[in-house]
């Protein structure tokens, strides 16, 4: 069941009828309605993807409770272990066991042998990405004593499964959502108001910026040896404002839905195009997995306290793996490596303020020095998000090499070819980039600021925009999003 989608547009009133007015008493109601909402909104996909997320659910509630009753450090580590063992072997068998396989043939084929290993027709379970990382950070902060485990399983199985976050997050820690299904939700107003607005913004991002823009990516992408370099850039440029728009819409709606059912959720995207350093970027960009690598990974192998050259092993180990937990290709093994060398120099110069978060100011006009650095930022971006979108890494360089060696670099006949509908798309994105920039510091778009005459000159104009564009946009409702995928 897609957000995005006719199906949806009918369940979710649904549910949140039934949420206020049955579970309007009790917080046990609440969650109750809240898991089999959940669990119908991910069997929709295929209902065999439920067992593995309640297998998923009740190993890491039972290891929590043994966490918590076991003192013993060995015995503790062996419990760990066991939820180490069952997230990351679920995730890596039905992720990644046909990509080791294909290049376990390969080494030995380069070596003159050749052997017969049958690869298997596997389903990736829609969003094993996402909820595997929020269970085991779950049982690695009971090992650590940072979180008290939950007797509550059926809130811990909300935890797990919350349909607005479930496929693709942001991943939430524990210690942050759970305590919000411990008690019993009041009706906000104001919240349930926000919470519709971002849904709207986020529905924009998706149905008129992310899919306006696939037709053009996908037929540049697949076709790149037809094309000039000046297209072939564009089409890069494109998928930079595709797969933003794509994820942080998704992102947005999760985020509404969420408050619908008084639930916070944490902000995943913090304009990251507009980032003045690599740095920078990677904390407005998809925040929550990037908090959790840090976390979980990058500080348990020391973080910035050790040597130099740890820290750099450090850096590229957390950005292949972050490359690697996107999907089972040497695409983005290559994108993570990429980003890692993009981040250290401002890393080793410390000229990036890393151990803060750097945003925009209230400016409207930015400086010349900061407009040079969102657009060099930028443009490293976009070149990295190349790998990102190929389909393997001879195909990338090939893609990149075509854009340097045409003669017709300039030639825009492609362009010229669907006018309108360039046309079109130019409109919305100068729009999107528009006000995204105006609104750059607030958590959505919608929200009031403090200039009550500007709301009141602007809101009706931004409504009417984002409104009217959805509806001409409708033809693109059936598109699933880039990163159900991962």
């Amino acid at each position: 069941m897609l957000f995005n989608s006719i199906d949806f547009a009918i369940f979710l009133p649904i549910i949140f009828i039934l949420y206020w007015f049955v579970g309007i008493r009790s917080y046990k109601y609440q969650n109750i309605l809240l898991l089999v909402a959940s669990y119908a909104f991910y069997g929709w996909w295929d209902y065999r993807f439920l067992f593995l997320i309640i297998f998923s659910t009740v190993v890491d509630y039972s290891i929590g409770l043994g966490l918590f009753k076991e003192n013993r450090l060995k015995r503790r580590k062996v419990l760990l272990t066991v939820s180490v063992l069952v997230n990351l072997g679920l995730l890596g068998f039905f992720k990644y066991y046909n990509f080791f396989i294909d290049n376990f043939v390969t080494v030995f084929l380069f070596f003159g042998n050749e052997i017969q290993v049958s690869s298997l027709e596997i389903i990736l379970p829609v969003g094993i990405s996402f909820y595997t990382f929020q269970t085991l950070s779950y049982s690695i902060d009971v090992y650590k004593k940072k979180l008290k485990p939950t007797k509550n399983f059926i809130a811990f199985s909300v935890f797990v499964s919350f349909f607005p976050q479930l496929v693709a997050g942001p991943i939430e820690k524990a210690s942050k959502l759970l305590p919000q299904f411990y008690e019993l939700r009041v009706f906000n107003y104001k919240k349930g108001k926000e919470g519709l607005q971002q849904i709207l913004w986020g529905l924009f991002k998706k149905i008129v910026i992310a899919d306006s823009c696939a037709p053009f990516v996908n037929d540049i992408f697949v076709n790149y040896s037809s094309y000039s370099g000046i297209v072939l850039i564009i089409g890069a440029v494109l998928f930079a404002f595709q797969i933003y728009s794509d994820f942080s819409g998704y992102s947005d709606i999760a985020i509404g839905i969420a408050k619908l059912f008084g639930v916070n959720l944490m902000t995943n995207f913090k304009t990251p195009y507009f980032s003045k350093s690599i740095p920078e970027f990677w904390r407005r960009w998809h925040i929550s997995l990037s908090n959790w690598f840090r976390d979980y990974l990058y500080f348990p192998l020391g973080g910035s306290k050790r040597k130099l050259i740890i820290v750099v092993r450090n850096i590229f180990i957390v950005f292949i793996v972050s490359g690697f937990w996107h999907g089972a290709n040497w695409t983005f093994i290559f994108w993570g490596a990429l980003n890692a060398v993009y981040y250290l120099p401002s890393f080793i110069l410390k000229s990036s303020g890393i151990n803060r978060v750097v945003f925009s100011t209230n400016n409207f006009i930015e400086t010349i020095n900061n407009f040079m650095s969102m657009t060099i930022t930028f443009m490293l971006t976009v070149f990295a998000w190349i790998f990102f979108r190929s389909e393997n890494i001879s195909v990338a360089f090939e893609y990149i090499s075509c854009i340097f060696k045409r003669a017709n670099f300039f030639n825009l006949s492609y362009l010229q070819l669907s006018n309108q509908s360039i046309k079109i798309l130019l409109f919305y994105l100068i729009f999107f980039v528009a006000i995204d920039w105006f609104y750059r510091n607030k958590s959505h778009v919608f929200i009031n600021s403090n200039h009550f005459m500007k709301d009141k000159i602007i809101k009706p104009f931004l409504y009417l925009i984002t409104v009217l564009a959805i509806i001409l946009s409708l033809n693109n409702m059936a598109n699933s999003f880039i990163y159900f995928q991962f």
